[in-house]
């Protein structure tokens, strides 16, 4: 069993050799650097969604505070097919997010999460063509479905808000949110 072992690990470590000397998984520098800025904006955008879901669960606004948190766990799951792609293109992911923009009242929230949401609508937009000037076909892939969660979802709902408030005004908009 001891010689299974060996040979197994020797395998592996030829395997990896032959991976390392053929570039096969290797990413484009660039791409990889790119999915790395990314990163950061995925994990600053997780934070942020996660401080203003617990201040409008502090605040008693339970409506808000389920969709937001929700838009939270959608972050995650962003930074996460992120990380994994830059591991996969053999690079070494940044983990510190972007700066934070938490705001101190609703309607400063929700314009602190839709703004943040144009910058990574356009941030992914880069990353697409950023993919198919150097060929990477599935890493463009994995943005476009991103984008389109951040177009149809994300952004859509933070408009409607922003829309609510302006029509019905905020006291009724805060009340609906209980």
């Amino acid at each position: 069993m001891a010689l299974f072992r060996v040979t197994l690990r020797d395998a592996w470590f030829k395997l990896c050799s032959l991976k390392q000397e053929s570039g096969a998984m290797q990413g484009h520098p660039e791409v990889i650097d790119y999915l790395n800025t990314l990163l950061t904006g995925e994990l600053a955008a997780r934070d942020q969604y996660f401080v203003h879901s617990r201040m409008y669960e502090d605040w008693g606004f339970s409506k808000l505070y389920e969709r937001i948190n929700h838009e939270m766990e959608e972050e995650a799951q962003h930074a996460d097919a992120l990380m994994r792609r830059i591991l996969m293109l053999e690079g070494t992911p940044r983990m510190r997010p972007d700066d934070l923009d938490v705001g101190t009242t609703v309607p400063e929230m929700l314009a602190s999460d839709l703004r943040l949401e144009y910058k990574v609508r356009a941030a992914l937009c880069k990353g697409i063509a950023l993919c198919e000037l150097h060929g990477d076909y599935v890493t463009r892939e994995i943005l476009r479905v991103q984008l389109a969660d951040t177009e149809e979802d994300h952004t859509y709902w933070l408009e409607q808000q922003m829309g609510l408030i302006k029509s019905i005004g905020l006291q009724n908009y805060l009340q609906s949110q209980f």
